[in-house]
């Protein structure tokens, strides 16, 4: 199952505050800190209650081990929230500072939920370990199929929204030739957490790959960054950054602006927000210069008896589905330029 590659870490620092939960629809409930009995129960949640897949894993500024079945144990760090302190009632009552243009960074930092580690990044990171050559699948065809998807070896890779970017690491362990894990410039994946986890879990294996941090915001693309780096991407990784629907425009057009000839985007989303948001995602990309060249939903708890994918068709709407049975089902499309 694939929640169940993460376990928690102790905290290397005690005393960390607690922080909310995104303020999103159908919220979970955070992981335990410790090891602990109720870490064990908290494991077997998915089996009692299988509706109720979590839709992001971990507490702010937690380390977590990500089980791979390739790379062994993988320490991610996760993002800190941002300005995270001991005053934080204190500093809503004051009214928090803002900049010299009037924003509120830190505020704008807890709008994109950089800290947590979300489901779609492990689909993301599971799908590029399935098409590793030494990937002993159910079957011949899913082996084929995970290659054909997911394969990264050779090629250039850059992560949108990238939060505690495990996606980005597990490509640069799976031989891509460059990977660009970025993250919008107000996002506390900066304060440590992205080079931590790239530095941290690269350092004693074995790859040859340029790994780089890089701020970006979408739509941006006059910048020394998007300027260099035009059509430089052969695949571009997209997980879980669809609920800003007011965003979906400026995402669309950072997809094309990086997109090699020939690259695919692979777009990976749960449900939490909602069906229509990400239907509205698939729609604007149409109407941004792309085409689906497979499209299917996965099931993040179950597997057939084999070891298989569940998965069904895609649909835009489907008829009876409400927040309690969506959760645990993810969309997971490859994009491509129009011909």
């Amino acid at each position: 199952m694939l929640h169940s590659r993460l376990r928690p870490v102790p905290r290397r620092h005690p005393g960390t505050v607690s922080v909310p939960v995104p303020d999103l629809k159908d919220e979970d409930h955070d992981i335990e800190v410790e090891e602990s009995p109720e870490d064990v129960f908290g494991a077997f949640l998915p089996h009692l209650f299988p509706d109720d897949a979590p839709s992001f894993h971990g507490d702010p500024g937690q380390h977590l081990l990500y089980s791979s079945p390739h790379y062994g144990d993988l320490e991610i760090m996760v993002p800190s929230y941002p300005a995270q302190s001991e005053k934080r009632t204190e500093e809503v009552a004051a009214g928090l500072e803002k900049s010299e243009d009037g924003v509120n960074h830190v505020e704008e930092g807890r709008k994109l939920f950089a800290h947590f580690l979300w489901s779609a990044a492990m689909v993301v990171a599971e799908g590029v370990e399935d098409a590793e050559p030494s990937h002993t699948g159910p079957n011949t065809d899913a082996r084929n199929e995970a290659r054909d998807i997911w394969s990264v070896k050779g090629e250039s890779v850059l992560e949108l929204g990238a939060g505690a970017a495990l996606p980005s690491l597990i490509c640069a362990l799976a031989n891509a030739s460059t990977v660009v894990a970025t993250d919008h410039p107000s996002s506390p994946a900066f304060a440590g957490a992205i080079k931590f986890n790239m530095d941290y879990n690269l350092r004693n294996r074995s790859s040859n790959t340029q790994v780089t941090i890089q701020p970006h915001e979408w739509g941006v693309l006059d910048d020394t960054f998007a300027q260099k780096n035009k059509g430089a991407f052969t695949r571009i990784i997209a997980a879980d950054c669809y609920w800003m629907q007011s965003q979906h425009e400026n995402l669309a057009r950072t997809m094309q602006w990086f997109l090699a000839p020939g690259g695919k985007v692979w777009v990976v989303a749960g449900f939490h927000t909602g069906r229509a948001i990400v239907a509205g995602f698939f729609e604007t990309a149409l109407a941004n210069g792309f085409e689906i060249e497979r499209i299917f939903e996965r099931d993040l708890i179950s597997r057939t008896e084999d070891g298989a994918q569940i998965r069904r068709e895609w649909l835009p709407v489907r008829e009876g589905e409400g927040p309690d049975n969506r959760r645990r089902w993810a969309v997971v499309a490859v994009l491509r330029r129009k011909e």
